[in-house]
């Protein structure tokens, strides 16, 4: 039997590294054998000079594109998205259930079952659309990130560090304002499907999300009668905030449906 394969999802504008070292944690709490892979979707990261797809059925094929490059291709896998990441993850669980193992979804909101301003919250729209203005330095960007994405580690004294590897690593590929915009037309324009898509699913969320209303999540897992683990402390970036908290949930999930 092959051993299981675990992809990685980020979201909007966001790459690989912003994993942090969950990527580093996962195996080693998983059963031995277990692969972790991460791929960036196009636009983002080390793909940052492609074009991001504006759809998420788009973003999919980009996603299974690369599945197949990295000779993974026939081996279902599990999925560890969050927010847009999380969204591509339930369409490719919907069109292709053969492929995917079961998910687990992060900070997540989708249409039908919560609004437009809980999906994204008020308070977010105008640091947002500053900083998609022209002009806007890395370190202006990525603080207004960390603000929005951190109810934790926005407070602990490394957040300075962490800002400035975040900026360097914005100046080192830059995701385009079209690409940006395209994910966020993504979003905003994706519908899941009324019922669940055949596979596994798992919800994690985080009260304090300041991004995404957490109702989205509660939304889902009414919707879906999925369920949901809540950390009260956290924000939308709940790799970040808690890494712990996100890999023993992982881990606990996978030891209930074996």
């Amino acid at each position: 039997m092959n051993a299981p394969v675990w992809l990685l999802l980020r979201g909007l504008t966001r790459d690989q590294r912003h994993w942090g070292d969950v990527p580093e944690r996962l195996p080693r709490a998983l059963p031995p054998g277990a692969q972790v892979v991460c791929i960036d979707l196009p636009g983002n990261g080390a793909l940052h000079h492609l074009r991001s797809a504006a759809t998420v059925a788009g973003l999919v094929a980009q996603a299974r594109a690369q599945v197949a490059e990295c000779g993974l291709a026939g081996r279902p896998v599990h999925l560890l998205a969050m927010s847009l990441g999380a969204m591509v993850a339930v369409a490719w669980a919907a069109a292709h259930p053969d492929e995917i193992a079961g998910a687990v979804l992060v900070n997540t909101s989708l249409r039908p079952f919560s609004p437009f301003w809980q999906r994204l919250r008020p308070r977010a729209w105008a640091p947002l659309l500053a900083c998609l203005w022209p002009g806007t330095s890395a370190e202006r960007w990525e603080h207004c990130i960390l603000g929005l994405t951190s109810a934790r580690a926005v407070r602990r004294p490394e957040a300075p560090a962490l800002l400035r590897q975040w900026a360097d690593w914005r100046r080192s590929h830059p995701v385009s304002r079209a690409n940006a915009l395209r994910q966020l037309l993504a979003a905003a324009t994706f519908r899941a499907p009324r019922r669940a898509p055949p596979v596994p699913l798992r919800l994690l969320n985080g009260a304090a999300d300041g991004l995404v209303h957490p109702a989205c999540s509660q939304a889902v897992a009414r919707a879906w009668n999925l369920p949901l683990a809540v950390h009260p402390d956290a924000g939308h970036d709940l790799p970040l905030d808690d890494p712990d908290w996100v890999v023993a949930h992982v881990v606990a999930w996978c030891a209930d449906f074996r």
